[in-house]
């Protein structure tokens, strides 16, 4: 009996994974760390668009440029 229910989770696993389904995962991914670096903010002084990543925060605010952080 044990063996069945065994044996009818690991077909059950297998078209789950077939079709393309994931697993929920606790750590997060490369794609969604890059997601994360990429999101745009926008500038307090000169209100452009620049990442996350390239953009200067002091505090809550985002600056593009320390030219636009010397500014303000």
């Amino acid at each position: 009996m044990i063996i069945k229910i065994i044996i009818f989770g690991l077909i059950g696993i297998f078209i789950y994974k077939l079709v393309g389904g994931k697993f929920p995962s606790l750590i997060k991914s490369a794609d969604e760390k890059k997601l994360d670096n990429d999101t745009l903010v926008e500038c307090k002084n000169c209100h452009t668009f620049v990442t996350q990543k390239e953009s200067i925060k002091v505090g809550e605010n985002s600056f593009c440029s320390l030219e636009c952080k010397n500014q303000n």
